[in-house]
């Protein structure tokens, strides 16, 4: 935890870049680096009837940290992709987990 879903950036960048950013969000959040998995999903964005450039997405599914620490992991985050991606456009969304209702191994938190 946290889990981090990336789409609309290029696999292998990810890929090449994946220590620097659990590195820094490490850093932010203080938890040890083998709770985070990282997964990419391959888009294709289309509109009026074309494939076209988007943004970035960042879905981030974790057990709220506060406001403060939001604010820093989506900066960072944004940060990071904006440099992988010529500065694109970034969206983080967040998606707070309930200890109760997130069951690994069939015990809950």
């Amino acid at each position: 935890m946290p889990h981090l879903k990336f789409r609309g950036i290029e696999k292998k960048i990810l890929i090449e870049n994946s220590k620097e950013l659990i590195d820094g969000l490490t850093e932010i959040i203080k938890c040890d680096r083998t709770w985070f998995t990282i997964e990419h999903t391959e888009t294709e964005y289309i509109f009026d009837g074309d494939i076209v450039p988007g943004y970035i997405f960042v879905d981030v599914a974790w057990f709220d940290r506060g406001q403060e620490t939001k604010d820093l992991v989506a900066s960072f985050i944004t940060t990071f992709c904006k440099k992988l991606k010529n500065n694109n456009d970034t969206t983080v969304i967040f998606y707070p987990l309930e200890g109760s209702n997130y069951y690994d191994n069939g015990e809950h938190f």
